[in-house]
């Protein structure tokens, strides 16, 4: 743990900053920033260059956190205790109404530090731009941002991550659940 250190604290100093960093996960490389402000995310669209329209998954630190976000019932709480933390990413209706919600408990350590010292969910994309692809390499994720004109503000280098594919997303919003990526 002791290794992450300074990378944490330069990442939550970013993140209070309303930066967009680039970290490693449990799958593969993230962009990452405060997925409650507004203005951080519009920018996160534009670094992207993903549709307004389409949704950001959420990292979460508990499922207790996932209950402020959107309605969970107890069979679908149950569920989430068999795959949560992992690399699953599972839909659910959105808090109050108005839509749905993609929300995951990341396993990996520098990220669930993140999030407990934060106290506030996080954007859980790949780092790419979208329609390239995801990835390991934290090389292949520095070259999709060179030369745009949006581009993350930090990037934590933890060197290649073990070869992934970006989470499972599971549809709860419906039982049976429905597997919407693999």
């Amino acid at each position: 743990m002791d290794t992450i250190e300074p990378d944490i604290e330069k990442a939550i100093g970013a993140i209070r900053d309303d930066k967009i960093l680039v970290c490693p996960t449990d799958t593969v490389y993230g962009l990452v920033c405060d997925a409650t402000n507004k203005k951080t995310l519009r920018r996160l669209y534009k670094i992207k260059k993903r549709p307004p329209n389409k949704p950001i998954p959420v990292f979460v630190s508990s499922i207790k956190t996932a209950k402020k976000l959107a309605e969970i019932s107890q069979q679908q709480e149950k569920y989430l205790k068999s795959v949560w933390p992992g690399k699953v990413t599972v839909v659910l209706k959105k808090k109050g109404g108005g839509g749905s919600i993609g929300l995951r408990i990341p396993e990996h350590p520098f990220l669930l530090s993140l999030l407990g010292r934060l106290k506030h969910p996080l954007t859980g994309t790949s780092a790419n731009v979208s329609g390239g692809p995801a990835s390991t390499n934290i090389k292949e994720v520095v070259k999709q941002f060179k030369d745009r004109r949006y581009q993350p503000d930090l990037f934590i280098n933890a060197g290649n991550l073990p070869k992934n594919k970006p989470s499972k997303v599971i549809d709860l919003t419906i039982w049976p659940p429905k597997t919407l990526r693999f």
